[in-house]
């Protein structure tokens, strides 16, 4: 399964947002790599809030 992550650039602040599409989850960093690495530590959280069923259920498999 592979997942689309959105990089989203912030020009006047620097630095980026990373997120699923399909979860309420967002990461941030300064670079791509850390905004990422963020949004692994949100997903974990949100699958230990939730569950991992509610994660898959709303992933959208094309």
């Amino acid at each position: 399964m592979f997942l689309t992550i959105e990089l989203i650039p912030d020009p006047e602040q620097g630095g980026f947002t990373a997120r699923l599409p399909d979860i309420p989850a967002y990461g941030e960093g300064e670079t791509e790599h850390e905004a990422i690495e963020d949004l692994k530590d949100a997903l974990r959280g949100y699958v230990e809030t939730f569950g991992l069923e509610d994660a898959l259920s709303r992933v959208a498999v094309p």
